[in-house]
């Protein structure tokens, strides 16, 4: 767990989120890790992952999607 988050980070959505206020994670990446939070309750919990788990979570997801 990582418990320093450092300031100025630029936080994103993906570009396939649409603008019509649905439910949207937005990812912060720095050097060593990326960052997750929902994007409305940017104050709330967020989950940091090393980059090489977040890509394997990524290839995952996007594994899954392109079964369907």
């Amino acid at each position: 767990m990582i418990s320093h988050e450092p300031d100025g980070l630029h936080w994103f959505k993906s570009t396939y989120s649409g603008g019509d206020g649905g439910e949207c994670v937005e990812v912060a990446v720095d050097a060593a890790v990326v960052r997750v939070r929902d994007s409305k309750d940017r104050g709330g919990p967020r989950l940091a992952f090393t980059r090489g788990a977040w890509t394997g979570f990524v290839g995952v997801l996007t594994t899954a999607a392109d079964r369907h």
